[in-house]
């Protein structure tokens, strides 16, 4: 299936969202076959056969270099199966396929090459039940807890590598989350520590096998051989898989030119910083300032029911309610076109029937509410809002966040630029947003700190603190926020000294390789 139209097709939906199957392009998997298949192993192993497009390759490269193949997998999904018999495999490449769930039944042989694109299935689609019984086989076989927001394909490549044979070669096509979330730490720790990591191949947004989808892949090349110091980072620049392939074939050699860029770096650093992401360059003992110097970063409001408490000024007169229980507020990115919220753009949106306006109470009982408020907060009751997991956790039901307007805000999700937004018009905004508190309340230095952070290259030390998505999306959680570089120049250029920069560990901060995109 061509790499462009692997989505939007309504019958391959259905197996996305159940399965979390994205099919490789097959250029990538003969890439990656190259790589598993050098030592022209007797038998290949894939935990997600799927439409069996590295099977395919590997049937390919056997026969080219004149070896013969074992081709052995599992597969959850039958119907993916028929896919695979019609792109080209037959029932005898399909022999020692075995349907049923890897992650709960693995196979209890070793084996010498594994190459996978594993199921992309986000923490919450995970069934409740099966993600404990995961999470606890993972904290088993690593020794220590992964954290429950790790998708299902962390837990795919863990029960893999615990698969792979003395000296075997292992690739894995995976979302780039899987080196940046809060289990990455652990998970790679173990990794390095049990295996060699020998490359890692990153993409350009520009370049990615999955275009038009919010996945930022990554390629794993891991051996079971004894752990190594370092390892090569490579980023794809341009569509070139021939250039890919004769990388892989070279024993992934350092180059750098407008197709790709390759180094070598210590596999301490690329850990701490996040394989997925650039190397940093140490500047020693050196000093640096960070967004936490000069600001505390909160997350939006989460109301747990937007479409019941955040509303337009008619619907509000409509239901005969008071704005005196009410605060203004933003509640989505593309809302805000540009780095500036003010009163103009709230009655823009107000003429546009966007809602701008948040019913924002606190634990008032309802006997002292207005009658059409109470009506109101009944329907609310009869529609189940209060057994909703986020409102159940609020006494009472209907008792809003909290937050003083934030004089900047952070858009970091969505697929619009992320940006620092001066907050002119003291809303609240809700979750879509960060809240960004300057310690220090003057309006000119805190025009002068937006600046700071809208500034180009701060806004490029985003992907050393944040998660990446396709197309170039990033999303930074609160404390990793606080943790944002802001380069010396910059601070320079907007007379931002005015306290004392953090002394920080070069994994949190360094510069950025002098990469050209």
């Amino acid at each position: 299936m061509p790499a462009n139209n692997m989505f939007g097709r309504n019958k391959d939906l259905i197996g996305v969202r159940k399965y979390g199957q994205v099919w490789t392009p097959q250029p990538i998997a003969e890439i990656m076959a190259e790589y598993v298949l050098a030592d022209q192993s007797s038998t290949v192993f894939d935990p997600a056969v799927g439409e069996g497009v590295f099977f395919r390759v590997a049937k390919k490269i056997a026969e080219r270099d004149r070896f013969k193949i074992n081709l052995v997998g599992m597969e959850i999904d039958e119907l993916a199966l028929k896919k695979a018999i019609a792109s080209g495999l037959d029932s005898q490449d399909l022999h020692d396929v075995s349907i049923g769930d890897f992650i709960l039944s693995p196979p209890q042989t070793k084996f010498s090459a594994i190459i996978a694109n594993p199921p992309y299935v986000r923490h919450h689609r995970i069934d409740k039940d099966k993600k404990k019984e995961i999470r606890r086989q993972s904290e088993r076989i690593i020794g220590k807890p992964i954290d429950g927001r790790a998708g299902l394909h962390v837990h795919f490549l863990i029960r893999s590598l615990t698969l792979l044979a003395e000296d075997g070669r292992l690739s894995f096509i995976v979302p780039s989350d899987i080196c940046e979330g809060r289990f990455a730490e652990v998970l790679w720790q173990w990794i390095a520590s049990n295996f060699a990591i020998e490359a890692v191949l990153t993409f350009d947004a520009a370049s990615s096998p999955f275009p038009h989808t919010d996945i930022n892949p990554i390629i794993l090349f891991i051996r079971h051989s004894p752990p190594k110091n370092d390892f090569i980072w490579a980023r794809c620049k341009t569509v070139r898989y021939d250039i890919l392939k004769r990388w892989v074939l070279s024993g992934f050699s350092e180059s750098d030119s407008s197709e790709l860029y390759s180094v070598r770096r210590k596999t301490e650093e690329g850990i701490k910083t996040g394989l997925s992401r650039f190397p940093h360059l140490s500047r020693g003992g050196s000093t640096y300032y960070v967004l936490a110097d000069f600001a505390q970063v909160r997350r939006g409001i989460a109301t747990g029911a937007n479409d019941f408490f955040f509303m337009t000024l008619d619907r509000m007169y409509s239901l005969g309610l008071s704005q005196e229980y009410f605060v203004r507020s933003i509640g989505r990115t593309r809302d805000v076109p540009g780095e500036e919220i003010d009163e103009e753009l709230l009655s823009t949106l107000e003429e546009q029937g966007r809602p701008t306006w948040l019913l924002s109470l606190g634990d008032i009982c309802m006997d002292q509410l207005p009658a059409a408020l109470v009506n109101y907060l009944n329907e609310g009751e009869l529609k189940g809002l209060p057994n909703r997991p986020l409102i159940a956790q609020r006494k009472p039901w209907y008792k809003m966040e909290r937050r003083d307007p934030p004089p900047i805000l952070f858009a970091y999700l969505g697929r619009r630029r992320c940006r620092f937004i001066k907050n002119n018009a003291g809303i609240v905004p809700l979750s879509c947003f960060l809240c960004l508190y300057p310690f220090v309340r003057d309006d000119e230095l805190i025009e002068r700190l937006c600046s700071a952070l809208n500034h180009p290259d701060t806004l490029a030390n985003l992907s050393l603190v944040g998660k990446s998505y396709g197309g170039g999306a990033i999303k930074v959680e609160p404390r990793l926020l606080e943790r944002l570089p802001i380069p010396d120049h910059v601070v320079d250029k907007f007379d931002l000294r005015v306290c004392k920069p953090s002394i920080l560990n070069n994994d949190i901060c360094g510069y950025i390789n002098t990469y050209q995109t």
